[in-house]
């Protein structure tokens, strides 16, 4: 495995020694930090068909170049589905960025800069010892059943270097996909049936997320920012071994292997 620019073997162990030569198209993983103490998530995608196909998330045939390519691959990234992803992704990508350079998210220049600093004063209100330097803020999806087809993991990892921090779901088609956003550290929620607590552009709060998961909470509570109001509402991770839970906590499987 190649990550951080350098080898691993198959028991996680790095091998300096050995120089890598990169193709002009095969390119790094980015490095994913690990899960923290609270997450705010904005809702950048939604789904309402009764099933979305792993070839919706990620097409194939045109995108097989990009392979190796991972920051490439995810541009392509629901561009069947909802073509303004990928850029609703990414902005919310620049706002952890300036984050985890050891900045407060609001302090950045892009266009959400103003918006995540309102949803920070909101937030603060109910829960004043939120830090927002230590909260990292990521995208998510939401769809009815997402995951059906192929076991392409690249429908999972596209999202994660987007800077995608969990799915919401009803429930998830293949137990393949699922596994895949474990995998590669998201967080994989279902909401009850009924009318969605949120829609696509809110932003989300999960106070004491990373203990929730430690602590293998049946139930989740999550906040939808509206203005002043923070909205409760509540999901669930499902069955998770020990094993998952770590690799969430540790932000993906790549980081769960390296020593």
């Amino acid at each position: 495995t190649i990550y951080d620019n350098r080898v691993y073997d198959s028991k996680g162990t790095a091998h300096p020694e050995v120089e890598i030569q990169f193709g002009p198209n095969i390119k790094d993983w980015p490095k994913m930090t690990a899960l923290t103490d609270d997450l705010i998530i904005k809702v950048v995608s939604e789904i309402h068909d009764p099933v979305t196909t792993t070839d919706e998330l990620i097409p194939s045939g045109e995108t097989s170049s990009f392979r190796s390519n991972p920051l490439g691959l995810a541009e392509f990234t629901l561009s069947r589905k909802d073509p303004a992803y990928v850029g609703r992704a990414k902005a919310v990508r620049a706002l952890e960025e300036t984050r985890e350079a050891g900045g407060c998210p609001c302090s950045g220049d892009t266009e959400l800069s103003d918006e995540i600093k309102a949803v920070i004063e909101d937030i603060k209100k109910a829960f004043p010892d939120m830090d927002a330097k230590k909260t990292a803020v990521g995208s998510t999806i939401y769809a009815v059943k997402p995951g059906d087809g192929s076991a392409r993991e690249q429908a999972a990892s596209c999202q994660k270097v987007l800077g995608g921090w969990a799915n919401i779901a009803k429930g998830y088609a293949t137990k393949r996909y699922r596994s895949n956003l474990i995998n590669w550290g998201m967080l994989p929620f279902l909401i009850p049936a009924g009318d969605l607590p949120f829609k696509n552009g809110d932003f989300l709060f999960f106070p004491g997320i990373r203990k929730a998961v430690e602590e293998k909470a049946d139930v989740i509570k999550g906040y939808t920012v509206d203005g002043d109001t923070l909205k409760e509402f509540e999901v669930t991770l499902g069955e998770l071994t020990d094993d998952e839970r770590e690799i969430i906590l540790k932000g993906c499987l790549i980081n769960y292997n390296r020593k």
